[in-house]
């Protein structure tokens, strides 16, 4: 009797835990999805209207997946910040490495933004 429980409590783990995976992969594939058919625009109002926010870098990695090169560092936020460049959406996004999150992001290649877009 002991033996039949360790094996169905087995098996239903195996089974939340599969659908578990599956569930997280669907739910990167609609974020790539809605990341590719935003407009630059709309991607730069979205993360901007919860810039300084945990939510913002995360977003930020989502609509701009693999397409961030770091351009520059200058302070601002809580010590420095990075500025990352997406080439495809021509959007630099400036992140505060200390916590986290995206203290400015513009349209265009900007190697260091103004001191009070940053702090």
């Amino acid at each position: 009797m002991k033996m039949q429980n360790v094996i169905g409590g087995l098996a239903l783990a195996g089974i939340l835990g599969l659908s578990s995976a599956v569930l997280s992969s669907t739910n990167e594939v609609k974020a790539e999805v809605v990341a590719q058919t935003l407009s630059s625009q709309e991607k730069i109002a979205k993360i901007s209207a919860v810039k300084g926010k945990p939510e913002s870098a995360q977003l930020m990695r989502e609509y701009y997946k693999e397409d961030l090169t770091p351009i520059g560092i200058q302070p601002g936020g809580a010590g420095m910040v990075v500025n990352l460049y997406s080439k495809k959406d021509d959007t630099t996004a400036s992140l505060c490495t200390t916590y986290d999150v995206v203290v400015a992001i513009k349209k265009g290649k900007i190697a260091k933004f103004n001191a009070s877009e940053v702090k």
